[in-house]
């Protein structure tokens, strides 16, 4: 992808897999609002780590974790795909839940 008009796809699994597209390094809690994916959230700016999710396919798909989400959690939460979504930016189709 060379970012000009790459587009990608957001399945919001826990929201009976809605999909949506989304444009390439687009933020997985804004387009969550945006298209009512469901993502729950209070701050959105890293604070309050209410938009705890877990990409359950294509987390190669996002950027690099951020040192707000090290706050909230673990390498070992790292490992099994939980990201913080308003700290998530993608490059590539994702499959996110949450409220586990």
């Amino acid at each position: 992808m060379d970012g000009t008009d790459a587009t990608l796809t957001i399945t919001f699994v826990t929201n009976g897999n809605k999909e949506v597209t989304a444009p390439a390094d687009s933020n997985l809690l804004r387009m969550s609002i945006r298209e009512k994916g469901g993502i729950p959230f209070k701050c959105g700016g890293g604070l309050c780590g209410t938009c705890r999710c877990r990409i359950t396919e294509g987390v190669e798909n996002t950027d690099k974790i951020k040192p707000k989400e090290r706050k909230h959690l673990s390498e070992d939460d790292f490992a099994q795909g939980y990201r913080m979504a308003c700290q998530t930016f993608l490059t590539g189709d994702v499959k996110v839940v949450w409220g586990e």
